[in-house]
């Protein structure tokens, strides 16, 4: 099966609780074009109820049930919707993976007094000034909730810090006394434990009970497939490993698992991997960065180059390839919008080549809530079913030239007229003979988008062309 997820949410989704609805009711659609896996956003309570997208994280056990932050339901819906979605899903076919965020809680119930110094924003490892008593918001008892599922309750022993003080009314980066940031995370700025909100404490063996029991809950009450894992750079590497063994060896399942590790660095995704034991799959955060390059560059990319430094090309069996995300979105932290006219080309090379598991964002299919960026549907709709249905046999690639790049899969005897060949250009246009295998001697290829033909010779050779910054597949035309 030639597997495709989809991230069912954008940023500026509307906040009408309508999301669990939409997904159950199109779940019939989404495994007819050919998706295998959804990945759902996070489904807690945030700090700011109906208004929070997920990562805001208040309490990971209210999934829209309790009047917790002005609200019962989510932005995203209720509970039970939420069951319900997960369920149609499923049925459908289609695994369905959480998005996991344990990095940080927000919107606490009260504020603690607690010990802490100042740390240098850009280095963490350097104290910028002595300890002193701040007010910080660090009390989690969740009274809406009264202790349904767990009774744990949080205090500042579970932090190791935050970036408030209420009592002077500052922000800054607090590291609390007799604590350090954990270690194992990412060395962007010294250490880059500390990412928002209050910092979880991984050194405490509480937080990692709780966090494992939880876990456990979490499989129990939804009977998700996987997970998507928020910020893993910010988190100590050893967890996830240990987590992720003890849920898949207490369900027997695999429990498909992909992290976010923000690097345009491949060998910082690589040495994740490795402190990890490879615990899970990481998104191709270089490969989107060299899409955004592409499109960005007045068609002076080197075409040549667009697969080198990720992480598809050095550990395709982790990889999951992605073109946009809602954190890249226009207006956000880390936006990277990759143009609306180099998205099929991005596509294209997610999703018609063999390597990885591509990730395909629900802002291209659907669009973007008031925002310019045009959804291309009808193209992607086109190019899931290229994947189902021509993606098979040997592949031979043609990255020889700095515009034109392609590559080709020959097909095999399982899948009836399988094989394809595949074009991109950010320049001018050209053409480039390719191999298409001997099988298809003689054979007529049409191109998905233009309808034009190309005659294959004897040789199983094809002459090919591309228009402008744009993308052309031929294969045997699709009944």
């Amino acid at each position: 099966m030639n597997g495709v997820m989809m991230q069912y949410f954008e940023w500026y989704y509307p906040t009408d609780g309508s999301l669990w609805t939409r997904v159950a009711e199109d779940a019939e659609h989404l495994a007819q074009i050919g998706l295998t896996g959804i990945w759902l956003p996070p489904a807690y309570k945030g700090q700011s109820g109906k208004e929070d997208v997920g990562y805001g994280v208040y309490d990971l056990y209210d999934l829209g049930e309790f009047d917790q932050k002005g609200t019962i339901a989510t932005k995203y819906g209720t509970k039970a919707e939420y069951l319900q979605a997960i369920k149609a899903l499923q049925k459908a076919g289609i695994q369905v993976y959480a998005d996991v965020v344990l990095n940080h809680k927000m919107g606490a119930d009260e504020t603690e007094l607690v010990e802490a110094h100042e740390d240098n924003p850009s280095n963490r490892n350097q104290q910028i000034s002595g300890n002193r008593m701040i007010e910080a918001w660090t009390r989690f008892y969740f009274p809406g909730r009264q202790d349904k599922y767990s009774s744990f309750h949080w205090n500042h022993t579970h932090f190791d810090g935050v970036d408030w003080d209420q009592k002077e009314r500052k922000s800054a980066i607090y590291n609390f006394a007799g604590s350090t940031w954990d270690g194992g995370v990412d060395s962007e700025n010294g250490n880059y434990d500390y990412l928002m909100g209050a910092d979880l404490s991984f050194q405490n063996p509480e937080v990692c009970a709780e966090l494992y029991s939880w876990g456990q809950w979490y499989l129990d009450m939804t009977k998700v497939d996987g997970f998507r894992i928020d910020a893993t750079k910010h988190i100590s590497s050893n967890f996830f490993g240990g987590w992720l063994k003890t849920l898949r060896e207490n369900n027997k399942e695999e429990l498909f698992a992909v992290g976010e590790y923000w690097s345009k660095d491949l060998n910082e995704l690589l040495e994740y991997l490795r402190e990890c034991n490879e615990s899970m799959s990481l998104f191709d955060v270089p490969l989107h960065f060299n899409f955004h390059r592409a499109c960005h560059s007045n068609g002076f990319f080197d075409m040549r180059t667009l697969l080198d430094g990720t992480l598809v090309q050095a550990r395709p069996d982790k990889a999951v390839t992605f073109v946009e995300n809602h954190d890249t979105q226009a207006g956000q932290a880390l936006q990277s919008v990759v143009e609306d006219w180099f998205l099929p080309l991005a596509y294209a090379v997610i999703l018609l080549r063999q390597q990885g598991y591509p990730c395909v964002f629900y802002g291209d299919y659907y669009g973007v809530q008031n925002h310019q960026e045009e959804a291309i549907r009808e193209k992607l709709d086109m190019l899931f079913k290229l994947r189902q249905e021509k993606l098979y046999g040997p592949m031979h690639d043609y990255f020889d030239h700095e515009d034109v790049v392609g590559w080709t899969l020959e097909g095999d005897e399982a899948h009836t007229d399988s094989g394809l060949a595949v074009l991109i250009d950010d320049g001018p246009g050209g053409t480039k003979q390719m191999y298409v295998g001997k099988r298809h001697a003689n054979q007529i290829f049409v191109d998905a988008f233009s309808g034009k033909q190309v005659q294959i010779d004897d040789q199983g050779n094809g002459i090919f062309t591309v228009d402008g910054g744009s993308l052309s597949v031929w294969s045997v035309e699709i009944k």
